[in-house]
Parts: C-alpha cells; sequence; structure tokens
C-alpha cells in the first residue's frame, strides 16, 4: 500500500481517499446538491455521484495520487452517465496529467474548490430518467439499512 506525505503526517491511499471524499462531499452539499457512492448500470462505482435541483448528475472521481492516477483507467467508463464529470484532488496532485476537457477539484478534508468547470454534457431523456431511478433507488436502501 502506497502512503501519501501530508505536511508532517503520512496517510494510506485509502485514508487520503476518504479526505478527499469528505471534503468533496461538503462542497456539492453547500452547493444544494445531494451527493452519494452510487453503482451505475455498467456495473462500475462511482466514488460520488450528486445529484441537483434541476435534476442534473454530476459525477466525482477522487484521485488520491499520481498512482492511483495512472492505475486506474476506468473513468472514461462514467462519462456517459452524468451531465457534469469532475477529478478530485489534493493541492499537491500534478494537475498537468488530468484530461484538459473534464473538470477539476481541489479538496482536503474540509472542503473544496472547482478549479476548472467540468465540460457540459447532456444525458438522452432515458437514460436520465434511468440514472435518476436508479440514484433514488440506492439512496432509499441506505436510508433504510
Amino acid at each position: 500500500m502506497q502512503n501519501i506525505q501530508c505536511s508532517d503526517v503520512t496517510l494510506s491511499r485509502p485514508d487520503q481517499t476518504q479526505l478527499l471524499t469528505r471534503g468533496v462531499i461538503r462542497m456539492l452539499i453547500d452547493l444544494g446538491q445531494s451527493p452519494a457512492e452510487f453503482k451505475l448500470a455498467n456495473g462500475r462505482r462511482a466514488d460520488i455521484a450528486a445529484l441537483d435541483r434541476r435534476g442534473r448528475l454530476t459525477i466525482v472521481e477522487i484521485k488520491s495520487c499520481r498512482t492511483d492516477f495512472d492505475a486506474d483507467q476506468k473513468w472514461p467508463d462514467y462519462l456517459g452517465f452524468c451531465d457534469r464529470f469532475y477529478f478530485a484532488v489534493d493541492l499537491a496532485f500534478p494537475a498537468n496529467l488530468l484530461p484538459p476537457e473534464e473538470g477539476v477539484i481541489v479538496a482536503d478534508a474540509y472542503g473544496a474548490t472547482i478549479k476548472r468547470p467540468a465540460s457540459a454534457r447532456s444525458l438522452a431523456a432515458a437514460r436520465r430518467k434511468a440514472v435518476t431511478l436508479r440514484f433514488a433507488r440506492q439512496a432509499a436502501r441506505r436510508s433504510i439499512v
């Protein structure tokens, strides 16, 4: 397991991912969105998916370090299931590695900032309905369990 140097504390990749996720979720809630972990119809699991008041879906892929980004190239599989797609990284991440057409969020454990807006996508009506219903059903199951 790779450790990440964060000031004078070394974090494991899962710990760093958890901290970044927390900061991104806080930002999304502040923006009026409803975030959750989300399993897509193609079997992929989005780190964070969020639904806004207008029914637009955002997917955020957390990248804890360069090794995480280099090893995980499944992110294009998410693009057909969202209106906006972002990578979330920490301040030390080499942002030039990220595809320029995708959004970038810089996060820490306490919050996040959108550094580059996501490209606008528009889901087809049938796909939007299917994704929104799937999101709602997964969220409802989590609230009971």
